[in-house]
């Protein structure tokens, strides 16, 4: 086990199971790893941060050795003030490494002692991102797998009205009031030619 502090950085909205797999496969190598959530004002997050707090608190509360927290501005300023020496970030896919590596070399321009270390997450949630995760879930997909289940719960709670505010203006147009409708329409196509 490595000694020191190590940052796990994230908007983590939602935290997904690919999150999960990472931050259980770092406190195993990091003598303590902090999970932080960065506090973005320009993103207009599905979760509030005190909404994604309480879920990798409960993801995490067996997990002894990790501890969460939020930040904002400068990712290598908050890392220097909980003495933190390096942040463990995760890839799926080379793209991912292409704004991964630039991100790094920023952060050792930014203060040369921070490293970073890259894991991949399970093959598994390769492909999963929080993004996508938000997009199946607000077209009503199933997550199942995707993310832990009280985080498939608190989608479902966060949805669920959205969901019976649209069923409940979805009107279903009978086949015979469909009909007329294509009858008039074509009458006007009709007389315009």
């Amino acid at each position: 086990m490595n000694k020191g502090i190590a940052i796990y950085p994230g908007s983590f909205d939602p935290p997904t199971n690919g999150h999960l797999d990472l931050i259980q496969r770092g406190s195993k190598i990091f003598e303590e790893l902090v999970v932080a959530i960065l506090r973005n004002s320009e993103k207009s997050p599905m979760f509030s941060v005190a909404e994604r707090l309480e879920m990798l608190r409960a993801l995490t509360a067996d997990l002894k050795n990790v501890r969460i927290d939020t930040f904002n501005g400068l990712m290598v300023e908050y890392a220097k003030s909980i003495d933190a020496v390096c942040i463990l970030r995760g890839i799926r896919a080379i793209s991912d490494y292409e704004y991964e590596l630039q991100m790094a070399l920023m952060n050792r321009k930014l203060e040369p002692t921070l490293e970073t270390v890259f894991m991949m997450p399970a093959d598994k949630y390769s492909y999963v991102s929080s993004r996508l995760v938000r997009e199946v879930a607000q077209a009503g997909g199933p997550v199942k797998g995707l993310v832990p289940e009280v985080v498939e719960q608190k989608l479902r709670e966060k949805l669920e009205p959205a969901y019976k505010f649209h069923d409940a203006n979805t009107v279903e147009v009978p086949a015979d009031e469909k009909r007329d409708e294509k009858k008039t329409s074509n009458k006007k196509r009709k007389k315009k030619a």
